[in-house]
C-alpha cells in the first residue's frame, strides 16, 4: 500500500489548511509540482503516516505478548526489550514528522478563502496642486535644445 493511501493522524488539519480532500491535494501536486509548500507536506504526512504504523505494530505486538491468555512461559524480556527500542525509535520519528510538519503550516500564508484586494494606502498624505488661472501654458518648444 502507498503512503499516500495509509490514513495518518494529520489528514483533517492538511485537508482544512489547504482547503481539499488529501486525494484532491495529490492531485494537485502531480499537475502543479511547482507548489512546494504543499509538496513538502505532502511528503511529510506520507513520512509521518509510516512512523505512525510502526508505532502500530510495535503497540499491537506487545499487547499481543502481553495478552492476559498468554502463556507466562512465552515471555522473552530480551524481545520485550528490542520491542522497547524499537518503539521509542518510531515515537521518536513521528514525534519529529508531527514538529516538522507543524511548523511548515504554521509558518505558510493562508491557503483558504479569496484573498481580499484593497488598494494600496501610503503613509504619507497625497498632495494636488493646481496652477493659478493666470499662469499661461508653456511655450511648445519649451526646454528643448537649441537646434544647430
Amino acid at each position: 500500500m502507498s503512503t499516500s493511501a495509509k490514513p495518518s493522524s494529520q489528514d483533517d488539519l492538511l485537508a482544512e489548511t489547504f482547503g481539499a480532500t488529501l486525494a484532491e491535494l495529490h492531485e494537485r501536486a502531480a499537475v502543479a509540482p511547482g507548489i512546494p509548500a504543499l509538496t513538502r507536506a505532502l511528503e511529510l504526512r506520507s513520512f509521518l503516516a509510516l512512523a505512525e504504523e510502526q508505532v502500530a505494530r510495535v503497540r499491537d505486538r506487545v499487547h499481543e505478548a502481553m495478552a492476559p491468555g498468554r502463556d507466562m512461559n512465552e515471555l522473552s524480556a530480551d524481545e520485550l526489550r528490542f520491542d522497547a527500542q524499537w518503539l521509542a525509535a518510531a515515537l521518536d520519528a513521528r514525534d519529529g514528522y508531527l514538529t516538522a510538519l507543524g511548523q511548515l503550516l504554521r509558518t505558510m500564508p493562508p491557503q483558504t478563502g479569496p484573498v481580499p484586494s484593497r488598494p494600496v494606502r501610503f503613509a504619507q498624505p497625497q498632495i494636488t496642486t493646481t496652477l493659478p488661472p493666470t499662469a499661461a501654458p508653456a511655450p511648445p518648444h519649451a526646454g528643448a535644445a537649441p537646434e544647430h
